[in-house]
């Protein structure tokens, strides 16, 4: 059995598509973020960067004790080598999937962040910031549509690369960015979607995400900036 301890996230959902995709067992440990569960003594046990997800696997690789991964890149690499799946073993095309993997992390999913950031949730206008992080999370995806117009996923196979991309393109909607102008990523988002693992995994939580408008603003009051945004982040762990 394997603790995901997670939220409702891009990130979040990475990890329980690839449970789904692998088929092990996952117990679902969900945290209100907004009210500042992940800053806990008990969850910076698990990451001291208080970030999620995170799991805990009961029956590890190698026997004896629980042991805990962090990090989205970490965690399917890790869970990928535990199943024999979604990274291949031939030395090519395994590094093909962790080049794209690791873009993903490098990337797409810092830089649609950013964004996501600047259009959904911080104050004012803040126009440079959203050009510029709204170009960038553009060129990103056009990083994307050239490759998937070359192969019919990242890595030519399906692999963990697609699973921890899928999300953040999932979440393009919400910062007003069509998929109808890049028809190789819509093709490949598309076939990913109807994947049932994909579906089951990616509907953890909630499903929220599919229903909220595009570039609305989250509401926050000034506890929930903190936590999430402001000093409370520096000050976790040394009782702030």
């Amino acid at each position: 059995m394997i603790d995901l301890h997670t939220v409702a996230t891009p990130n979040g959902h990475k990890i329980s598509i690839m449970l789904e995709e692998v088929g092990l067992a996952y117990e679902v440990i969900p945290y209100d973020i907004f009210a500042g569960q992940q800053f806990t003594p008990e969850f910076l046990k698990l990451n001291p960067n208080n970030k999620l997800p995170v799991i805990v696997d009961h029956d590890p690789i190698g026997g004896g004790a629980p042991y805990t991964v962090f990090e989205t890149g970490a965690i399917l690499i890790y869970l990928a080598e535990k199943t024999g799946r979604l990274l291949s073993t031939e030395p090519r095309a395994r590094h093909d999937t962790l080049q794209w993997l690791m873009w993903q992390m490098a990337g797409l999913g810092p830089m649609h962040g950013q964004a996501h950031h600047f259009i959904r949730y911080a104050p004012g206008e803040n126009e440079y910031a959203r050009e510029r992080y709204l170009n960038e999370a553009k060129r990103l995806l056009g990083v994307m549509e050239r490759r998937l117009g070359e192969v019919a996923y990242l890595a030519g196979e399906y692999s963990i690369a697609d699973v921890a991309s899928w999300p953040w393109v999932r979440g393009t909607r919400l910062i007003s960015l069509s998929l109808d102008e890049y028809p190789n990523l819509a093709r490949w988002f598309h076939t990913i979607e109807a994947r049932p693992a994909v579906e089951r995994g990616g509907s953890v939580i909630d499903d929220s995400i599919k229903r909220r408008p595009p570039s609305e603003k989250v509401p926050l009051n000034d506890a929930q900036w903190s936590t999430l945004f402001g000093q409370r982040q520096w000050r976790a762990g040394d009782g702030g």
